[in-house]
């Protein structure tokens, strides 16, 4: 048997300034989401859960927590930027451009604005990437710069320790 490693994340030494990355899928918000993210950050805004009073609204419709909107976004970026991060250092200039609906698919994508090595921390550097999330018609809902702080290739701390199996693979 030949083991054949998963995707591992980006390392400091993977990032070029000027990269984009793009999540290959979307994700679908739906309102049970919207209904728990409003619950579990006691948000008591009605727009986000009162039907009757989201469609007197300008928007005509129950609003997605914006939030929900912020972490999901950062959420589908991490495979592709911070899954090697040990440190969010800071977030700025985030944008909510424009609403978001149950309903609605986000897709995710992020560019390389700068990276440097660290003063104080030989094994890791610090990138920044802007992120930004668009909707199934392609328009911009939301938008972000986030610096962390990501591991190099060869730091021990790098790495996922994979438990070894107690049991062998059996035959069918």
């Amino acid at each position: 048997m030949v083991e054949k490693k998963g995707w591992e994340g980006r390392f400091y030494e993977d990032f070029d300034v000027g990269d984009v990355y793009r999540l290959p899928y979307g994700r679908t918000i739906n309102e049970a989401d919207n209904t728990w993210m409003t619950l579990l950050t006691l948000n008591p805004n009605p727009i986000h859960f009162d039907a009757e009073l989201a469609k007197r609204s300008e928007f005509g419709r129950i609003l997605v927590n914006s939030g929900l909107t912020v972490a999901l976004v950062l959420g589908m970026s991490v495979a592709d930027t911070s899954q090697n991060a040990f440190a969010n250092l800071g977030w700025e200039e985030i944008r909510l451009t424009h609403p978001l609906f149950v309903g609605d698919t986000v897709y995710v994508e992020s560019r390389v604005l700068g990276k440097r090595e660290s003063k104080s921390r030989p094994s890791a550097g610090i990138v920044t990437v802007e992120t930004r999330g668009l909707n199934q018609d392609g328009v911009t809902v939301i938008d972000f710069k986030r610096s962390f702080y990501v591991h190099k290739r060869e730091a021990s701390q790098a790495r996922v320790s994979f438990p070894e199996p107690v049991e062998p693979w059996t035959s069918d």
